[in-house]
């Protein structure tokens, strides 16, 4: 099999590659599992020290790798550098932090024994990523986990292969001995397969819910532990005392980010009745502001929608939501031009049971909701699968903070859009998917937390 990648905003095509065969997956599994043992016993201290020069290759290469990200998916080339920057601060975290989130937890329990817990690695962890952010995907599970001491095995997803093969030769240029990261070309159907190896001993993924089903019904099978970062349809709540003008500007940048393709990204807007109004016809100015364009172009605000057929489903929800009542304020109509671009939409009035209420709208596509109190509020806020990440708005940060624990969400932020940081836990809950990424919660996942006795 082999897989053709696309310039999503000319439909050029870019690259062919070949999916890998048994052979070259027996050789990846192999080579990991060989490398695991000293990889392992290597001081962390110099894991620590090769993961800093992660990041100097990471913005060495900068503009190069940011290019490859907007050529193979879309995504507008200032976000694009801004993904390398942040991947080489997550690597500047961990190469700083490692040794600390990694220390012998003592524990007191009979005196003149000493007992502690230690934390070591798993072995070979299968890392299943998205195109959506092709690079900080990657490497907000490789920092972390490879210095930890686990290897890592990269299944990318077809469309962004070339900057898979960059992350594995940014590994090696920064000197990780071969074997600890690699990238395998691999379709969909071999997964289950990789999984069920016994040489993998752990996976992630962040995708579709879907997928996440089938990921965590593989690994349970095979008895592997598994963290999965899914889908999400955050809501974004605007208070009755909220800085509208502000607020609506945040909300278009929240919903528009990476041409709206991320799990994260503001969704449903849940706004009160007493700024709703005002708060509309804002946000219909801001999205209808924003410029769609040649994500090469440091002035485009929303790139290409990363593959036809996305757009395509894109534009289904939104066509079915409009024909199910809800009114469309702004966009709505996929751009008559080269390359699969869709404008920034936003739909009021929207009925329950159409997408827009119920489903996660990969896209530049906002959902606006008025409510009445508080109270009315969180329950809109809370009506869906998901639960990946939240925002409150409000003059009263007290305020906010009092609401997010009603949220049912793995996060909740005031005040600003929801992010993830490497100092800060980031994971879901509902169908959005269970473990935890980033901070010292995050570099834990994939370890064995080991009970030491001395008497």
């Amino acid at each position: 099999m082999t897989f053709e990648t696309t310039n999503p905003a000319t439909d050029e095509s870019l690259a062919t590659y070949q999916a890998a065969d048994a052979e070259t997956v027996e050789e990846t599994l192999s080579t990991a599992s060989d490398r695991f043992d000293a990889w392992r016993r290597r001081p962390l201290s110099e894991r620590e020290s090769l993961l800093a020069n992660v990041a100097d290759v990471l913005r060495d290469g900068k503009r190069e790798y940011a290019e490859r990200m907007t050529r193979e998916m879309g995504k507008p080339v200032d976000q694009a550098m801004a993904e390398v920057e942040k991947c080489a601060w997550v690597c500047e975290f961990y190469a700083e932090r490692a040794s600390e989130h990694l220390q012998d937890e003592h524990v007191g329990t009979v005196p003149g024994v000493e007992s502690y817990v230690s934390y070591e690695p798993v072995g070979p962890v299968l890392a299943v990523m998205p195109w959506n952010y092709p690079f900080w995907q990657v490497f907000r599970f490789a920092a972390p986990h490879l210095t930890a001491g686990n290897v890592g095995v990269l299944k990318h997803a077809p469309n962004v292969f070339g900057c898979a093969r960059d992350i594995e030769s940014i590994f090696r240029a920064a000197g990780y001995p071969e074997g600890v990261f690699t990238s395998l070309q691999a379709d969909t159907d071999q997964v289950a397969d990789v999984i069920a190896d016994d040489r993998i001993r752990a996976v992630t993924l962040t995708g579709s819910t879907r997928a996440g089903r089938a990921v965590a019904a593989q690994s349970g099978e095979h008895l592997k532990k598994c963290v999965l970062e899914l889908g999400g349809s955050d809501p974004f709540v605007v208070l009755d005392d909220a800085p509208v003008a502000d607020v609506a500007a945040e909300a278009a940048t929240g919903r528009t980010q990476n041409s709206g393709q991320s799990c994260i990204a503001a969704k449903r807007f849940v706004v009160h009745e007493a700024v709703a109004d005002e708060f509309v016809d804002r946000f219909v100015d801001e999205m209808a502001s924003l410029t769609v364009g040649d994500p090469m172009d440091s002035g485009t605000d929303v790139g290409p929608q990363a593959r036809g057929d996305l757009l395509d489903e894109l534009h289904d929800q939104v066509q079915t939501s409009v024909d199910a009542g809800a009114t469309l304020r702004t966009g709505g109509e996929p751009l008559d031009r080269e390359g699969h671009f869709y404008p920034p939409t936003v739909l009021t009035d929207v009925p329950d049971g159409c997408p827009a209420a119920d489903e996660e709208l990969f896209g530049p596509v906002a959902a606006v909701f008025v409510v009445s109190d508080e109270e009315e509020a969180v329950r809109v806020a809370n009506d869906t699968n998901f639960g990946l990440g939240a925002s409150v708005w409000t003059a009263d940060p007290a305020r906010g903070e009092a609401l997010a624990p009603r949220i049912e969400s793995g996060n909740v932020f005031v005040n600003q859009f929801t992010k993830s940081d490497p100092r800060v836990p980031f994971g879901g809950t509902k169908d959005s998917g269970y473990g935890t990424e980033l901070s010292h919660h995050g570099i834990r996942e994939f370890t064995t937390k080991k009970t030491v006795w001395v008497e």
